[in-house]
């Protein structure tokens, strides 16, 4: 078990992050690539994914093994802006650390030359993991890029109105049951004991597409805290041949904010094409909101209400997450590119927001890792 110890100044410094973090989700997914589960969540993108690759996941196998430990290094702070500022993040890191971490792993005795010598700072080496973790994420992760925004813009939904109701104690509670919150310490279902101390410096919730089961955080407990924990998951799984994704901007962006930028225009022709009472459930949604919220909003029963949501789900446009007794309703982005009536190509989601300051070097492994 992890126990991650909070003070009133950690409690307060508590924060999810703003999209999907762009080499965890590429390190996690290269743990669900080589499952052999027939599954409905990860299947079809499994075999789609293994079709694209040409030799990255041979070369990844050694860093980043099927179990257990893989280097901090592999997933820098900068991967929440986006693959390319991760990889620049990648490329600085200094030869101390690449050896301290790259030693912690179980098989570093036998371990490829060229990983050898990225542990002594060899330049080429490092320029070679940057272009493989690249090309993976270009063939495994990058396609899909909506749709896992799409489900941590869901969770951050959830996230949020568990602050706004409950404060700083109702967020972590709300947390998904591998995590229980008793102040002031947050028990995580770990693979091995630890104590991680916040000191004040807060903790950043991360959550993820391809994390399964139990959370995961760094080794070093000098880096800036997070914890990476699963998201829940659409039964229809993650596949390029749904046709339930847009044609919008495959690199990470930020939270929808797709009802606001209906104008009267598109929310009349959106009314034409799907009813007005539908196109209504949809606007409605934009902000996220619970089947009964949606059913006061637009004026119709909390059956009629459910009805609706389900044939918008059932079409790709809402995302449904259950939150305690409650389902709550977001927007995918196909809705949300439906819903500002954006032609193919546009981009659904806003700039990057201004990250906080973070701690990107420390001094190695110190103790287990999920």
């Amino acid at each position: 078990m992890l126990r991650v110890h909070f003070s009133e100044l950690d409690l307060a410094r508590v924060r999810v992050a703003v999209r999907p973090d762009a080499l965890w989700e590429t390190v996690l997914s290269f743990h669900r690539l080589r499952e052999n589960r027939a599954e409905t969540v990860y299947g079809k993108w499994r075999s789609e994914a293994r079709n694209r690759l040409n030799g990255e996941a041979r070369l990844l196998a050694p860093l980043i093994p099927s179990r257990g430990y893989f280097p901090d290094f592999l997933t820098p702070a900068e991967g929440v802006i986006g693959c390319d500022a991760a990889m620049s993040a990648l490329r600085a890191i200094p030869g101390e650390r690449l050896n301290a971490e790259l030693s912690g792993l179980p098989a570093a005795r036998a371990l490829p030359g060229w990983i050898r010598d990225l542990a002594q700072g060899e330049r080429k080496s490092l320029d070679r993991l940057i272009s493989t973790l690249r090309a993976y994420h270009k063939a495994a992760v990058a396609p899909y890029w909506p749709h896992i925004q799409a489900r941590i813009e869901a969770d951050r939904v959830a996230r949020g109105r568990a602050l706004l109701d409950g404060g700083a104690d109702g967020l972590l509670a709300s947390l998904p049951p591998t995590m229980r919150w008793r102040a002031p310490v947050l028990e995580v279902d770990y693979p091995v004991d630890r104590e991680l101390w916040l000191r004040g410096r807060g903790l950043l919730l991360l959550p993820s597409f391809f994390c399964r089961g139990t959370p995961v955080t760094f080794r070093n407990p000098d880096l800036t805290p997070v914890l990476v924990y699963p998201v829940e998951h659409a039964r229809c799984g993650l596949s390029l041949r749904t046709g339930q994704l847009p044609a919008v901007a495959s690199g990470p962006g930020a939270g929808s904010g797709a009802a606001s930028g209906a104008g009267s225009g598109s929310a009349r022709t959106l009314g034409k094409l799907v009813g007005h009472t539908r196109s209504a459930v949809l606007l409605e949604v934009g902000g996220g909101c619970t089947t009964s919220e949606l059913a006061r909003r637009v004026g119709v029963s909390l059956a009629s209400a459910s009805q609706h949501a389900s044939v918008l789900r059932e079409a790709g446009l809402v995302h449904t997450l259950r939150q305690g007794g409650a389902v709550l309703h977001t927007l995918t982005p196909l809705g949300a590119a439906l819903l500002r009536g954006g032609a193919a190509g546009e981009r659904v989601f806003g700039p990057p927001a201004p990250l906080p300051p973070v701690v990107t070097s420390g001094r190695g492994p110190s103790s287990g890792r999920g």
